[in-house]
């Protein structure tokens, strides 16, 4: 049997057999990210079973979290997968189902507003829009592309991301804002969210941006991402019409377990839940 070590041409050919499944970029970057770190821990000697159990225990080790750990997992076992190496594949940590999340780290209303409100105050318009195109439609921020002139005159953008199309509908409120923006920056078509070049907006300036309102808005800088408001959006839409299939087709999700992250509840509404049952005698 052909001695299975992992080398740089087979590494590259796994990327562009993940292309040709068109994957995300950013999957295949998170993919690549996995395989390099696990390729650099063998240091070139043979893949077995058992060596991809040991690093699995040296995750554990080094005290990753086990959601980090099993990610890690799924995309060896994709590459072993790509390989043929079958019986390669290890089990991911079985992890019980959260049932809330902590306070500190999901972002509330009250926050979203005074973050809106502070890229206000400094001037920066562009980016209070994109905080509030995020939030009020549920696309993630590598769909922003996605939100034209076109688009929002028509009061709707089809998205077309990770194999999937679907409909993603833009309120009048959010329209008008947006067209407004646009005829001020004298954007006729095309993505409105843009740099000076005309290329559109990326994650990192996003984030970068984001991160910069923090302090003048008061809200921990750990709670400020593109994803979490993403996350307020399906709290907010679940908490009014409790359907999560919906839920799960408005944000582009292929299992609702996916949606379902999305939507507990933090330990303080879990605690008033409890307390509201009334229990105790």
């Amino acid at each position: 049997m052909k001695e299975r070590i992992l080398t740089s041409e087979v590494i590259e050919h796994f990327k562009k057999y993940l292309r040709e499944e068109e994957k995300s970029e950013n999957t295949i970057e998170k993919y690549m990210r996995d395989a390099w770190a696990f390729t650099t821990y063998m240091n070139g000697t043979e893949i077995t079973k058992e060596s991809v159990i040991a690093y699995k225990s040296n995750l554990i080790s080094e005290n990753y979290a086990v959601r980090s750990i099993n990610s890690m997992l799924a995309s060896l076992n994709s590459l072993f997968v790509f390989l043929g190496w079958m019986d390669c594949r290890v089990k991911s940590i079985k992890l019980q189902r959260q049932i809330y999340c902590p306070e500190e780290k999901e972002l509330t209303k009250a926050e979203y507003m005074r973050l809106v409100n502070t890229a206000k105050q400094k001037g920066n318009k562009r980016l209070s829009l994109i905080l509030q195109t995020i939030c009020g439609t549920g696309i993630r921020v590598s769909e922003l592309q996605y939100i034209t002139v076109e688009a929002v005159k028509r009061g709707e953008t089809v998205v077309s991301l990770k194999g999937k199309t679907r409909t993603v509908f833009i309120v009048k409120e959010l329209r008008q804002k947006l067209l407004r923006y646009a005829a001020e920056q004298e954007i006729p078509s095309g993505a409105i969210f843009i740099t000076r070049t005309g290329r559109p907006i990326s994650r990192t300036n996003i984030w970068r941006e984001m991160k910069g309102l923090c302090e003048q808005a008061g809200v921990n800088p750990q709670k400020v991402f593109p994803h979490n408001l993403r996350h307020l959006f399906a709290r907010t839409f679940y908490g009014i019409e409790k359907d999560i299939a919906k839920l799960a087709d408005i944000l582009g999700h292929s299992s609702i377990n996916t949606t379902r992250i999305y939507i507990i509840s933090t330990s303080d509404e879990h605690r008033r839940q409890m307390e509201h049952m009334r229990l105790i005698i």
